[in-house]
């Protein structure tokens, strides 16, 4: 762990107090996390209690990882999981420390009194931008409140952008947390400025253009994007759409943006606008690609976007194209991709295959994909042409490369000759060695492995621009045998399928690489000098690997029995002595070493060495905080960025600042006037205007009033009942607080936190029977939309309702729609379908006039129709968002009786130890087998019945009374009269 920071230290001093409770939001890169484990450290002991909150799998690990390296290791921070058991919960719980927990199970345990509230010392809550009224770390925060007002709650974001969207929302989340004092920490604050330029590293900004058919692509796109706007705007002229720009378009939530302004009329809204929504996503990440992915690989995805706007699901025509597809500018994106990869000469503009009466070589390099070998006869004509053969006739290849692969290669050579240059100014025996690792970062791991390809494979020697000409030429082959199985499976009605990544594909064989790409000149020169300056000899722990090309190779071992020196103890001596003498500084001969394996040593540091730090360049893909401690583990002198990312130049920054002492230099690649810079440049632009208005909202905002309820206090829960049992209908006083009695499964939903604020006792429990329980008369069984079409689809309400009618007398069917979306079922049109298809039978096509959406609202209206007419008790509850369910449920609870949680629970149960203790297994399955006996009922009959002979001799009227009048007719008229009776 890196040491902290001046402006750490002042962020400390201010939160560390456990009497302050208090909201800190810090600009992102500057060591959120670092803070956060300090904090922790300080807290940790078994004195304490604190719950780490609403942090995902990976920020636990990580976390725990980070308290273990400062020192916080028994027992460190504990996780609580879905497979922690309640007893084992409540022993950690009594154990203090530190605990990470979910949000869900946290709420499960305050409720049933698990964990000891009043003896939680505080609450670390991350991620508090997404706190809202409806989340669980609200409901944790009233929970906690209840209980303790002592303890302290902090809540940490690094995200200013989520926090400037609607009204007050500082506000509001400092209302759900329950805080009222909130430090804002920007990258322009006084302290945090003061600390970051102390020392600034060596940054060398590098701005490349880009090429002009990548230009005139971008500037389609960019067109097809404004049109698109533009359209969405005129077809909803009565909504607020002053956010859709071209600049906002550039980022991910864009698309949420925009749906959130569409969700209250989106069952209004035509195919066509929802068909231009979707087309936003798709052309941003069109703009990604462009900079990011080979012209083979745009291309491909350009060619399956055709397709996939020309052909539905079902195989038919698609009726709601994209409208961009249409325009001039999507013709301009069209061909120049396709001219960046390739060139056609001949008339057929096919190049997916070759005509084997004319050339059967080029079929058999086709087929190389499938395990063939090259022949001597295709080698030597490839060498008389400048294309290879396997070339489909009347294609000529551009093959053309991205701007940055030229770009990187010349920063490699500039830090080999930089760190040689370094090298021979250092003194012999200058203790201090630096560590020459190169870092070069990138945005995704696709783009990484795509950069470690051309490295790897690229020619040094070779003109700019055409250094990855072999490796490009693989992923022509690639995407020429992609294309021939396409036609292929088309020809077999199968469906296509995506371009595999070179680096994935086992079935293509890898070129040979060229003598001289694989390691430069200067480094060569580098390694002969270090050779002849140890005499020949080299460590046992490959320090690194062996001398490339120049050195002689070790002559022939002789052909005598190798032994291993774990046979004979005094090699084994001599070994470990060797070894002894090589950590001290001291070198042996390679020559004498044998490992048991049967490599000799130089072998094995040739091929399982450590490289030394030189010679190593890492790509990485940017990770948010784990960057923070990788930079500090691996301590890189030279940094590439290949794409721009605000956060990891503060985290160099942080980095540069904690290590006074080493010399950074740090390339910043930057296509110039691209979607990359503008998105790089809004990005700064929009958290510095986050933060500004932040402070602003601070310095205006009325403080919140805090109501803390005590539930010790009997007072608050008293409600009053008019019983019409009683003379005179006089009220009576109950002093019972009105409760609900919620399933477990449903603590994922939003509900429960909103019953709760209500002022409605929540109890957790089991349910076999039903969601809620209002009353010991009222059971509902709630659905959200997409839930009710999956419950249909399966048959399982079908199954829910019968259980609901056959123990509670009113069954209730809530269907809940989500809030600030259409109150609509016409909504079911935009759901997607997860039933496997069995394959069985192939997918119709849809050739009604009808279209998708009349088609499935339809279908959902006549199964609700259909259930009724089954279920003629069940009721049907329309709730148009969890607040106006939580009033419904507060309608339903008024002048009624509270429910059991012990029989609720006992309800349709089939495990209760009590119901058919120690009945036979067999008998059990017997019984089973017998009509009219389900599951549900097979352990009431077993208590009323000694064995299956006393059932078979029961008469008719005493099976009914036993299993009810159909079903104990079908059982008895089995058992009298045999399957053709029943």
């Amino acid at each position: 762990m890196s040491t902290l920071l001046p402006f750490h230290k002042s962020i400390l001093e201010e939160i560390h107090d456990p009497a302050t409770s208090e909201l800190v939001v810090l600009a992102r890169g500057l060591g959120l996390r670092r803070i956060v484990c300090t904090l922790m450290k300080i807290y940790d002991s078994p004195k304490n209690l604190v719950l780490l909150v609403n942090a995902t799998p990976e920020e636990e690990s990580e976390i725990g990882e980070e308290l273990g390296i400062m020192g916080c290791r028994k027992p460190g921070l504990r996780i609580i999981g879905y497979e922690t058991g309640s007893k084992e919960r409540q022993e950690l719980y009594k154990r203090g420390g530190l605990i990470s927990v979910t949000s869900r199970i946290l709420v499960v345990d305050m409720l049933q009194s698990d964990i000891p509230i009043d003896m939680i010392t505080g609450i670390l809550v991350l991620h508090a931008e997404k706190v809202t009224p409806l989340v669980l770390e609200a409901f944790i925060v009233r929970l906690y409140r209840e209980k303790n007002q002592v303890g302290f709650l902090k809540a940490f974001t690094d995200q200013p952008e989520h926090i400037t969207s609607g009204l007050s929302p500082l506000k509001n989340i400092m209302k759900e947390l329950q805080l009222r004092k909130t430090h804002i920490y920007p990258r322009f604050h006084e302290a945090i400025k003061k600390s970051l330029e102390r020392r600034r590293a060596d940054v060398v900004e590098l701005f490349q253009e880009l090429t002009e058919p990548m230009s005139e692509i971008h500037h389609a796109v960019i067109q097809c994007m404004t049109s698109t706007l533009s359209e969405i705007k005129r077809s909803n002229t009565t909504l607020d759409l002053d956010d859709l720009n071209v600049e906002n378009a550039y980022f991910r939530f864009f698309d949420v943006i925009v749906r959130r302004q569409l969700d209250p009329v989106w069952h209004k809204v035509g195919p066509k606008t929802k068909q231009l929504v979707s087309d936003l996503g798709t052309l941003r990440r069109l703009l990604y690609y462009l900079i990011s992915y080979d012209p083979l690989q745009f291309h491909a995805y350009l060619e399956t976007l055709i397709t996939s706007n020309t052909v539905n699901a079902a195989g038919g025509i698609k009726q709601h194209q994209s409208p961009w597809l249409l325009t001039d500018a999507a013709n301009t994106i069209f061909q120049v991709a396709k001219r960046r990869c390739y060139l056609t000469t001949s008339t057929s503009n096919v190049p997916t295959t070759a005509d084997p009466t004319d050339d059967d070589e080029a079929w058999e390099a086709l087929n190389d994909v499938d395990g063939a070998t090259v022949s001597s006869k295709e080698k030597q004509k490839a060498t008389d042409s400048n294309n290879p053969t396997w070339v489909p006739a009347g294609m000529d290849p551009v093959l053309e490369e991205l701007p940055k692969w030229d770009l990187l290669s010349e920063i490699l050579d500039e830090i080999e000759g930089e760190i040689i240059r370094q090298e021979t100014l250092r003194k012999p025996f200058d203790a201090n060695q630096e560590n020459n690792l190169v870092l070069i970062m990138s945005s995704s791991t696709r783009t990484c492995n795509l950069l470690s390809e051309y490295l790897s494979s690229m020619d040094p020697s070779a003109p700019r621009g055409t250094k990855g000409r072999s490796m490009m030429l693989r992923k022509l082959r690639l995407y020429l045998w992609w294309k021939r199985k396409l036609g292929e499976r088309k020809g077999d009605g199968k469906a296509p399928f995506m371009p595999p990544d070179s680096r994935q594909n086992n079935e293509l064989r890898r070129e040979p690489r060229p003598e001289n790409s694989a390691i430069s000149e200067a480094m060569k020169q580098k390694d002969q000098e270090r050779a002849e300056r140890t005499n020949n000899r080299r460590r046992v722990r490959g320090g690194g690997t062996h001398s490339a090309g120049r050195s002689q190779p070790p002559p022939p071992a002789k052909s005598e029995p190798k032994k291993s020196i774990m046979d004979d103890p005094e090699n084994f001596l001599e070994f470990w002595e060797d070894n002894e003498a090589v950590g001290s500084g001291l070198l042996v001969n390679s020559d004498v070493v044998e490992l048991g394996l049967g490599i000799s040593g130089t072998d094995f540091d040739a091929h399982y060495g450590l490289l030394t730090s030189e010679k190593t360049v890492l790509l990485r893909a940017y990770s948010e905080d784990s960057d923070d401690r990788m930079l500090a583990e691996l301590q890189p002198k030279f940094i590439i960025m290949v794409e721009p990312n605000m956060e990891f130049v503060r985290r160099v920054e942080v980095y540069r600042s904690s290590n006074p002492g080493l010399g950074l230099r740090v390339y910043h690649m930057v296509y110039g006037n691209s979607c990359e810079e503008h998105k790089y440049l809004a990005g700064v632009r929009r958290e510095k205007e986050s933060f500004e208005k932040l402070i602003r909202e601070r310095g205006t905002m009325l403080l919140p009033i805090l109501d803390h309820r005590d539930a010790s206090n009997p007072s608050d829960a008293i409600i009053k009942t008019i019983s019409s049992r009683v003379g005179g209908g006089r009220k009576e006083l109950n002093t019972e607080p009105s409760k609900v009695i919620v399933d477990m499964r449903e603590f994922r939903s939003t509900l429960p936190s909103l019953l709760h604020a209500s002022n409605l006792l929540v109890i957790p429990a089991t349910l076999t029977v039903g969601d809620y329980i209002l009353t010991p008369d009222i059971c509902v069984e709630r659905k959200s939309l997409p839930d009710l079409v999956s419950s249909f689809n399966s048959g399982r309400l079908y199954t829910q309702c019968e259980w609901m009618c056959a123990n509670y007398k009113y069954p209730l069917l809530l269907i809940e729609f989500e809030e600030d979306k259409a109150f609509s079922l016409e909504l079911v049109s935009d759901l997607k379908s997860y039933a496997k298809s069995t394959g069985k039978y192939p997918a119709k096509k849809n050739q009604d006039a009808l279209s998708d959406t009349e088609y499935r609202s339809t279908s959902v209206q006549s199964k609700l129709v259909l259930l009724t007419l089954s279920f003629p008790r069940v009721r049907i509850i329309w709730s148009s968002s969890p607040y106006a369910t939580a009033d419904i449920f507060n309608d339903l609870k008024m002048n009624s009786p509270e429910p059991d949680p012990t029989k609720a629970i006992a309800i349709g149960a089939d495990g209760d130890p009590e119901v058919g203790a120690g009945v036979n297994i067999a008998a059990e399955d017997l019984l089973r087998s017998l009509p009219g006996i389900t599951a549900n009922n097979v352990k009431h009959v077993a208590s009323k019945v000694r064995n299956v002979r006393e059932l078979c001799e029961m008469s008719l009227p005493q099976v009914q009374d036993i299993l009810g009048t159909d079903p104990g007719k079908k059982c008895w008229d089995f058992m009298h009269h045999g399957e053709k009776s029943a």
